[in-house]
């Protein structure tokens, strides 16, 4: 159908071009299509006039589709804010489709079909890899940032170096003296608390340290789960001395289970979270943590789209970016 009506449209701008020029139809197809047979005048007669049109008709402006489909904190919101101003610089139109109901829509199936959507940009999707591959094989343009799973074949993504980011954090602990040290990973699924849960292990196996199954809990990266999780790591016998953390919600739902048992923190248990969001500051006290490039990572997806509206090919399919280990106040010498 979406063929039949684009045909009626060009059919109906040959036709104008051909009652603005006095030709045929035909004339002017043969024209567009750069065969010989037309005559030199003729031919820049009709190329005067498709000129014309294109100046008079004003360009529409290629459009975005970003879909976050989670609450826009201050996590989230940073990416999606610094996708938003850079598509403006780019002069493209951004189509946001935010909120955690967007989890259960069938939101990539029909994006497609979209007719007023030139590309995609899919923030930590929760859709699995084959409907991605799905996605891409429908020739839409789109860049995956925060992967949730595995980087697939010919997708485009950008997310931060989860691994080197844990091991640094976990590395700071063990220089501080730290060998019991506990970990409240992130989801079992998630691409980020694989690398990150490896990262740690990593760095405890250098320091002759095995985790243990009784240190560890996957939990969801939320202030509440945190906080169940963490107690039960810091009711165990003998206690861990130090817990890390998927992330600084999960950091700080572990502060108040340490509060909540009379612990002091970091005289009696250092504690680190990851990503290093502005509530990492407003803790007591102040969250060590590891910093990920939000912002830079907003920009570099939608570098990457505009590649591929250029006609070009993404500089790298997958990009890593590097993180940063900020230590503040909640870690300290056993």
């Amino acid at each position: 159908m979406e063929r039949k009506i684009e045909h009626v449209k060009q059919r109906a701008s040959l036709r104008d071009i051909a009652a603005e020029t006095g030709v045929s139809i035909a004339t002017v197809s043969r024209v567009l299509n750069d065969h010989v047979n037309v005559a030199p005048r003729t031919r820049d007669l009709v190329l005067q006039a498709v000129e014309r049109r294109r100046q008079e008709t004003p360009a529409r402006l290629r459009t975005v589709y970003v879909r976050c489909p989670y609450v826009l904190t201050d996590y989230f919101g940073l990416i999606v804010s610094s996708i938003a101003e850079t598509v403006k610089l780019h002069g493209l139109r951004l189509l946001l489709d935010a909120g955690e109901s967007g989890q259960h829509s069938d939101a990539l199936k029909a994006l497609p079909r979209e007719a007023d959507v030139d590309a995609a940009i899919l923030i930590l999707p929760p859709e699995e890899g084959d409907e991605l591959v799905e996605l891409s094989r429908s020739g839409l343009p789109f860049v995956v940032v925060d992967p949730r799973v595995l980087p697939l074949p010919d997708i485009a993504s950008v997310s931060a170096a989860h691994s080197s980011g844990a091991r640094a954090v976990a590395d700071h602990l063990i220089a501080l003296g730290h060998r019991d040290i506990a970990v409240i990973a992130g989801p079992e699924e998630w691409l980020a608390g694989d690398a990150r849960l490896s990262g740690h292990r990593a760095a405890l196996a250098e320091a002759g340290v095995l985790l243990t199954p009784d240190r560890l809990r996957h939990v969801e990266p939320t202030v509440a789960h945190g906080a169940r999780a963490a107690a039960e790591l810091l009711d165990l016998e003998p206690r861990p001395t130090a817990i890390v953390c998927f992330n600084d919600k999960v950091a700080v739902g572990t502060l108040q289970a340490a509060r909540d048992r009379g612990l002091r923190v970091p005289d009696d248990l250092s504690v680190a979270g990851f990503d290093d969001i502005d509530l990492a500051e407003a803790t007591t006290p102040r969250l060590t943590t590891v910093r990920q490039p939000l912002q830079e990572m907003g920009r570099i997806a939608v570098t990457q789209l505009m590649r591929v509206l250029d006609g070009h090919r993404p500089e790298a399919l997958h990009i890593e970016l590097a993180t940063t280990l900020v230590v503040r106040d909640s870690t300290a010498a056993l």
